[in-house]
Parts: C-alpha cells; structure tokens; sequence
C-alpha cells in the first residue's frame, strides 16, 4: 500500500470538526420541557427541533397532518386523468426508467401498481454504458414504432426537453414524474410532477423519485377504487428506494420510511424476501427492519445490478411472484455486488495512488479532478464519494468512454452545489445532470484542461480554505459515563437515520486508547478498547488502518451502536473522527515593577542617548546599525535586564507584554506605532491546524506569539477546530476576537498606562 498522504501531513487526518453553537438557555429550556438529558436536546435543537411539540412531531411522524396530494401537486389529478384514460382505451404505456436504485424500484412500483389496475404497461431503461441517463429520442422513436400511446418517465425526464418535444411531434402523450432539480425551461410534457416544484416547507418537497412514483400510483388506484391491497407493497418499494437514493429523512418520506420499515421483514415480496436473505440482514421476529440494513445491504446489491449489468434483473426481482426465480435474481445481485466491491477497492487504490504520486493538495486546487481510461464507468460514483471522505473536497471523477469523449460522476461537499457547477460549465459539456450533493457529465477530452480550471474558479467564489477538509459534525460532547442503554435507546427514538437526518455523533475528550489492533484481510481497519475517566468502551474504526498506531490519547468522534456478539449484545463505538488531546497551557506571570510610558520618537534621536541595555521588540523591528548607539541592543528576549525597552509594535496581548516587562525589568517603555501583518483567516486556520502535532502540550503564549495573536484569539480558532479548551474564559467569535485584536495593536503608551496600572505589582 503507498504511504498515505496523510501520514506526509501528520500522524491524523486533517479533519474539520464542527460543533454548530448552541446557546445554554436555548438548550436548557428544551432539556426542561422534555425532561431529556442534555445531550438529546442539543441533537434535536441541531435538526431544527426547537419545541417540545417540534420534537414530538418529528419522533411520532404518523402523527403528521398531510396536505392532500392533489393540492400539492399542480398536474396530479391531469396525470392521474390521462392514465385513467390509457387504461380505459387500452392504449400501449411505456414507463422510461432509470438504473440507480430509485429508478429501478421507481420503474418495478409503476409497473406493480398500473399492471394491478389493468394497464398494458412495460418499461425501457437507457442503457448506463451506450446511452447514459433518462430518456432519449431512440427510446421515444422505438416507442412510436411499437404503437405506444404515452411514455411514463419515471426518475428523471426534467431536463429532457429535446427527446419530450419529439414525443409530443410524434403524438405521443408523456407525463414526467421526477425529482431533479428543475432547469429554467421545463419540458413539454403533458404532466409534470416535481417535489421540486413545490415550496421548500411541504411535506412532499424531499421526495425521491420512487416517492414521486408512489404518490402518483396510489393517487390512481384510489381513483379507481382498487388500492388497498396495494399500498404495502407499493410503500415497501418507496423505502427501498428512498433511502438507497439517500433522500432527506424528514417529511413524508420519514413517515413512510418508518411505516415501511417496521412491514418489510415479512414483506409479500418475494424479491425483498429473498435478497433480504442473501444480504444476512433479515431481522428478528417483530423487529422493525434498520435503515442501515437497506443502505448498506439491500440498496449496494439493488445499485450494483444497475451499476454493472442489466436492470432488468432487479426489476423482474422486485415484480415476480416465484420464490425460485426470486432466489435466483437475488443471487446474481450478491454476486454482481461482490465484483463491485472488489472494482471499487481497485479504482480507490489507483485513485489515491496516482493523486499522491502528483502531490496532490486540496489547499492549493480547491477542486480534486482526475480521469483515468479503464476505470468501469458504473462505480466511479462510489469511489468519488470515498475521495470526498478522504480529501474533503469536490470530487469529478471520469473515464474514457472512446479516444475523444469523457464520462464521469461528481460528489459535492455541503457548501458546494454539484449541480451549479456543471450548469456554470455547461459550455464545455456535452451532457450534465444533478442536484446539489452528486452528478453526472460528459465532455470532450480536449476541454477537459480548460473544464478543469473552470471548475475551480468555481469553487474559489463558493468555498473558503478552511472548507476543504473532511468534514465531521458533531451532535454533543458527551462523556463516556453518559453511554448508558436508556440514553442509546433514546437516541434510537430518532430514527430512521439518513440524508438531513444522520446518525448522531458524539465526541468525548481526553480518551486514552488501553489496547488497539487492525483488524480485516488487509488490516484495513482497526479494533480498540478506550478508557475515560474510568469508563471502558470497545470501538472500531472502519477504514482507519492506515493510521494505526493511533496516539495513546485522543479526542474522539463517533456513533454510539449495539454489537451483538456470541448472543451479547452490548454498546459499542464506531469511530468518525480522531483528534490529537491537547493540553493547554498558560505559564504563570511573575512580578515586576511597572515602569514609564513615553511614545517612540525616532530611533535616530532616541538611541544615541541610550546607555546599558536596551531590548528592541516587536514586529518588523529594524536592526540598529552599531554606529548608532554605545548601548547594548538586544532583541526581541533580552538575557539579561533592559533598563529601556523600546516596542517597534506591541505583544500580541497584554498578557505577552507583562511577561516582557517581568524578564526586563525596564525602567521606560517607549511605544511605536508598527502593527503586526496577520495573516488572512482561513490561511491562519489552516497554519494552525498544521502545527498542532499528536499528543502536544500547548503553550498558548509560545503559539500566539508565533502567529501575533492574542492567546484569546488562539483558543477562538481552536475552537472553531473542534478542539476543547475547558479551563480558558469564553471567547467571541474567530472574526470578533481579530476586531478586538486590531484594537489592541492601536493602543498608545498613554493608554498602555492605564492600563498598566490595574495590573498593580502583581
């Protein structure tokens, strides 16, 4: 295995932890209402939570009052009177599809949902390789040729306009059902129904596009009076491919994803029954199904058929009422994941091999862009995700389609739109679609220097330096004491966990790590047992086999999980973030006299008059040529006492100047006017992040000093890091701290005075 850049850059990954500010009132209020600990009030007060009912409603989704859909949706009731109407007439349908997780169960949904109203209904998928995503104008003419009558487009279809228009040429009727993001002209479909277009506080607006797709079969059904029978079924696949899209969990789709979830362990399909028990993730008896099951169980083998091989197969998993063919197609998704997983591996490791062999730096190139021929254009989406975890950046990943055309995904971080990106180069591209977290483009291989360089123009008008970290998003710091099973169960109230619902992270400080080991064929992860304050946990670490040996004391970041081992269950931490345990230090002021105060005149009129020693400080301070002066001049520290002391500009704080005052022991303190040159912030943020080593004792003074920033500033930025600073006094914000810093550095010896005489003799 190459050697990491991140072992280049330190023992840790360069993570950015962000603890979002929470005031105690505001938590104490809700912790009082709810009668919670504080810990859960601080997660549901980060999701927006603000109320007890807020909370309530949220825990208890079936609770949730929903507007009608047909008053949500402006063409509903069109598109559901245009089906009704194809069916009535016999007319041909087509539903055009996708090959993601969503589109397949989107397009299985439909095609369940109008075959058990009577339609004649079958569907078309572009092909991933060949064609690339939604419909085209082959599918639209081999559509007309066949003599259908309407086309369905079930997950995408937004974007396209060309292809609807030639449907609309050619007679056919076309309603689009999708969730994209809505480009300035929309199509000229007959119907469109878009979660998009509605306003962003509804209900419906988070849609998948199997939830779009669900809304839409039973609104039909129940037209027809023949739907509930249906409605399990139907919401199962709506789970499915809601959280295998990673759709937000909040909303309607967190009432059906809950409802789902507690029917799918014995689900009437057989397709889930059996890829269920492919995956090994089939619950106990009356034991809801998890999230985590289906994101990373059932949805990778549903998306690696689509990925990799041909999504019929999913589809005839997901409609077929034969267990032995449900059986067999559930085992061509096992078999299918496992070449998939073994490709991603492969790419992931080129990947980062050959950004390592350029040196790449995310400080310095905003955007990480690589393509590379040979890379299977169906899984780079995947391995974009993992560079994004692993470098903290944007990542466009691509492959060779031919000698002259590129293909590939793109994965955002949270302040970076995918999709703005590629609308602000979409000159250069030959196709492009998305939303703000992922996309996908196209574009001819002689553009992509120019692309390239577009892209991070882009991300420099978006993104600060400090952005292009992995990021961690801390819920509450807790301590180890608090990990109980009654505060795990309550936590899991909040499920089901996902997109704009994630799992909680906790962090806990001051960890040491008693024993740790790595673990997997190639070590690629590591086991650990940590102590706080008395307190043991077990934890694993996936993925972080590279940093092993960890440092012996940590500040930690991670999930609280169940582990069930040998039929024992127990707690368990699954580590997100490792941070060094700093100890901060301030050394104690010793006493000295208070000395004059005078303004700094010229040193060509002040220093032949000197005698004795001089200490010449401060920030840009000349050196004194010797003819200037008998006095012996020294700098910035003197090695003995300085009966003047001359301040070029002044310490970074008043705590810096008592300290040069105590070593010196001046008599007269003569003040100049200089001002240090600090750097901007995100390059300050950046540079100390960089000089915080493993296991570091801190001196405050030492590092402000070398920045020409206050120790209070320091501690601001240090926590604005992520780091704690438990026995500092609180602190403004990082831009408040350097407004209060400026003001310092203008002080004037008839200020620094008065100042000096609060500080007594002490």
């Amino acid at each position: 295995m190459p050697i990491s850049l991140y072992r280049i850059m330190g023992v840790l990954p360069q993570q950015r932890w962000l603890l979002a500010e929470i005031t105690p009132e505001e938590c104490e209020s809700l912790q009082r209402a709810l009668g919670c600990d504080a810990a859960l009030a601080k997660i549901y007060l980060r999701r927006g939570l603000r109320t007890a009912k807020a909370v309530e409603a949220f825990l208890k989704p079936e609770t949730m009052e929903l507007p009608p859909p047909n008053t949500v949706f402006a063409d509903l009731d069109l598109a559901v009177e245009l089906l009704q109407q194809a069916i009535a007439h016999g007319d041909k349908m087509t539903i055009c599809g996708d090959y993601d997780a969503d589109g397949m169960t989107s397009t299985a949904l439909l095609l369940r949902a109008l075959r058990h109203v009577g339609a004649d209904i079958d569907y078309e998928i572009p092909s991933r390789m060949q064609e690339g995503y939604g419909i085209n104008e082959r599918i639209v003419h081999e559509c007309y040729e066949r003599g259908v009558k309407l086309i369905l487009t079930v997950d995408n279809g937004i974007a396209a306009f060309d292809p609807i228009l030639k449907a609309r040429e050619l007679g056919l009727r076309v309603i689009v059902t999708d969730h994209h993001d809505v480009p300035p002209q929309l199509p000229p479909a007959h119907a469109i129904l878009n979660p998009k277009l509605v306003p962003s506080d509804s209900p419906y607006h988070s849609l998948a596009g199997v939830g779009m797709a669900y809304t839409l079969a039973l609104s039909l059904a129940q037209r027809l009076g023949n739907w509930r029978e249906l409605v399990r079924p139907l919401r199962e696949l709506c789970t499915l491919g809601t959280i295998a899209d990673l759709a937000p969990l909040t909303g309607v789709n967190r009432r059906w994803v809950k409802q789902g979830l507690q029917t799918i362990p014995t689900s009437p399909l057989v397709g889930v029954q059996a890829l269920m028990q492919m995956a090994g993730c089939l619950p106990a008896q009356n034991t809801a199904l998890k999230p985590t099951a289906v994101g990373f169980r059932l949805g990778p083998r549903i998306n690696a058929i689509g990925r990799m091989g041909d999504p019929q197969v999913v589809i005839d998993l997901l409609t077929t009422e034969d267990p032995q063919r449900a059986l067999e197609l559930a085992t061509l998704c096992e078999e299918t994941n496992r070449r998939r997983q073994e490709l991603c591996a492969e790419i992931e490791r080129e990947a980062i091999a050959h950004l390592e062999d350029i040196g790449f730096d995310p400080q310095q190139e905003w955007v990480l862009v690589i393509v590379q021929p040979n890379w299977h254009y169906g899984v780079i989406g995947i391995v974009a995700s993992r560079l994004v975890e692993r470098y903290g950046v944007p990542v466009f990943i691509g492959t060779y389609e031919d000698e002259t055309t590129i293909r590939g995904s793109a994965r955002g971080i949270p302040e970076f739109h995918v999709f703005q990106a590629l609308e602000a180069t979409r000159d250069l591209l030959l196709k492009y679609g998305g939303h703000q977290a992922a996309g996908g483009f196209s574009l001819r291989a002689e553009h992509f220097a120019a692309w390239r360089d577009r892209l991070r123009a882009f991300a420099q008008t978006c993104l600060k330096l400090e952005d292009l970290r992995p990021l961690v998003r801390i819920d509450a710091e807790v301590s180890f004491e608090q990990l109980t099973w009654d505060f795990y169960e309550q936590v899991e109230q909040l499920q089901p966990f996902g997109s704009e619902n994630p799992q909680p992270i906790f962090c806990s400080r001051g960890v040491k790590i008693l024993e740790q080991a790595p673990m997997g064929q190639q070590g690629e992860h590591l086991k650990l047992t940590l102590e706080q304050n008395g307190q043991q946990m077990t934890a694993k670490a996936w993925r972080w086999g590279e940093f092993f040996p960890l440092p012996t004391t940590v500040d930690i970041a991670y999930h609280l999980t169940a582990h069930t081992w040998n039929g024992e269950t127990f707690l368990e931490l699954e580590l997100k973030g490792v941070k060094p345990s700093l100890t901060w230090h301030v050394p104690d002021l010793p006493t000295h006299p208070l000395p004059r105060w005078q303004p700094l005149p010229p040193l060509t009129t002040l220093l032949p008059h000197l005698r004795d020693n001089v200490l010449l400080y401060g920030y840009g301070r000349p050196d004194v040529p010797p003819n200037l002066t008998t006095a012996a001049i020294h700098y910035d520290r003197p090695s003995d006492r300085c009966r003047t002391l001359i301040l070029w500009s002044l310490p970074p704080s008043s705590t810096h100047l008592r300290w040069l005052l105590a070593i010196a022991q001046p008599e007269i303190v003569y003040v100049g006017d200089q001002r240090p040159a600090i750097a901007p912030l995100p390059t300050l943020i950046l540079s100390i992040q960089n000089d915080l080593k493993a296991e570091s004792k801190v001196n405050l003074l030492a590092l402000s000093q070398s920045y020409w920033i206050a120790p209070c500033t320091l501690v601001a930025i240090l926590r604005h890091l992520g780091y704690s600073c438990d026995n500092f006094a609180p602190t403004l914000s990082v831009y408040e701290e350097l407004t209060r810093l400026q003001r310092w550095y203008q002080l004037q010896a008839k200020d620094l005075a008065r100042l000096a005489q609060t500080w007594g003799t002490s």
